[in-house]
């Protein structure tokens, strides 16, 4: 991946997540090197980077950690697309954590994955801060195929604090 693709993913990452949900320009560029971080991207005809899914491969599930589309790109179900082709290729379960549903922009948002399948995990979980300063972030998890066991809730959420967010300091 160049620095022009990398600096509209930030971009994009910018305009569609607010900074608590989101590490700094240095920090996300680190987590290139990391073997289990992936970037999908999506381009429209004329080759321009229009949407991205940020992606950790573990061994027992996947992890989605953002997936945006360009603001002036968004509704035209690009996100949707990408997210059912992300899915359609995974025969390991995929987590992605959602904000608690007491907003009706997070309810659109859980809605959104629901259609795609996933369900709403009851278990508590909060993401560290992704950058200095910031409080902890309680958030719920969602996973595809079906709810997690209270096991195996706990067993990805110790792979999630200890790959995903290690880089936190």
């Amino acid at each position: 991946m160049n620095n022009r693709e990398f600096d509209k993913i930030f971009a994009i990452m910018e305009a569609s997540f607010p900074e608590s949900e989101r590490r700094t320009y240095a920090r996300q560029k680190e987590l290139l090197a990391d073997p289990h971080y992936r970037l999908i991207t999506e381009t429209n005809s004329n080759n321009q980077l229009i949407a991205f899914l940020a992606t950790w491969e573990f061994p027992l599930f996947r992890f989605v950690e953002h997936i945006a589309v360009d603001p002036a790109t968004r509704g035209s179900g690009i996100g949707g697309k990408l997210m059912a082709a992300y899915i359609e290729e995974s025969l390991k379960p995929i987590l992605l954590e959602v904000e608690y549903p007491d907003t009706e922009m997070a309810q659109r948002r859980i809605g959104f994955y629901e259609r795609l399948g996933f369900r709403l995990n009851p278990f508590e979980h909060v993401q560290p801060p992704l950058q200095k300063g910031q409080p902890d972030l309680p958030l719920k998890i969602m996973s595809y195929p079906q709810i997690l066991t209270e096991e195996k809730f706990a067993l990805y959420q110790e792979i999630l604090y200890t790959n995903v967010y290690k880089f936190v300091s």
